[in-house]
């Protein structure tokens, strides 16, 4: 299951216990759309092992700034709190799979 990012939840997430990936979308983005089923999926078949959130760009202007994101979707994928990969574009579900097992 995905979680909404907010300013008030990013850092906890960020910091917690399992990896975190993280979708920058917002709701008239195209891409976003196509991306967003297999973004869901991945976050079901990963429940449990690896967080997995969608953070508005337009509601969260100050995380989008924070980590430069200029293109949507940007995905991007936390490990210790730190930025280890980034995606960005529509990609296939085999292209997200092999990142989301490069976190495990």
């Amino acid at each position: 299951m995905e979680v909404q990012i907010t300013s008030e939840n990013f850092e906890s997430l960020k910091k917690g216990q399992q990896p975190l990936v993280v979708d920058f979308w917002a709701t008239w983005c195209g891409p976003c759309r196509m991306v967003a089923p297999i973004i869901s999926e991945l976050a079901a078949e990963y429940d449990g092992k690896i967080v997995v959130g969608k953070c508005d760009v337009e509601e969260n202007e100050d995380i989008a700034l924070d980590f430069g994101i200029r293109n949507i979707p940007t995905i991007l994928f936390f490990k210790n709190g730190e930025v280890v990969d980034k995606l960005v574009g529509a990609q296939s579900k085999a292209k997200f799979e092999e990142k989301f097992q490069a976190l495990l």
